[in-house]
């Protein structure tokens, strides 16, 4: 189990603040917004996978946006009543790090759309074939 002050030496400042204090980055800034090569984004905390490329899309938001995470079990979801609104907040399921948020308006076949900040992920490229 790491501690706040474990994650503040493994992460950036950015990074610490959106993960562990649930901070948002500002729209259209985040490394991984326009990424759009085959890969898997990763927990930026702990490694857990979260979301393929293959669900990602560009919602016009400025997050990267995703329609459906890699397995149900990756992620908890957590009402979230902060700053007079009623949403779902999107934890990762092995080290609770904030995440973003789910909303009702994505595409189809789920209709979902998973808002992820930048900095809560880490992406890697998948190599063709494997």
């Amino acid at each position: 189990m790491y501690t706040d002050d474990d994650y503040k030496d493994k992460l950036t400042p950015e990074q610490f603040q959106v993960t562990r204090k649930k901070a948002t980055e500002p729209a259209f800034t985040g490394k991984l917004l326009y990424v759009h090569e085959d890969g898997i984004f990763y927990c930026i905390c702990c490694e857990n996978p979260l979301f393929s490329s293959n669900t990602k899309y560009d919602s016009g938001s400025g997050w990267p946006s995703f329609w459906q995470p890699i397995d149900e079990s990756s992620i908890k979801n957590i009402e979230d009543l902060s700053h007079g609104m009623i949403r779902i907040e999107i934890v990762c399921s092995s080290c609770n790090a904030h995440l973003g948020h789910l909303f009702n308006d994505g595409p189809q076949p789920t209709g979902m759309r998973y808002c992820i900040n930048s900095a809560s992920l880490n992406f890697k490229k998948q190599t063709p074939g494997k």
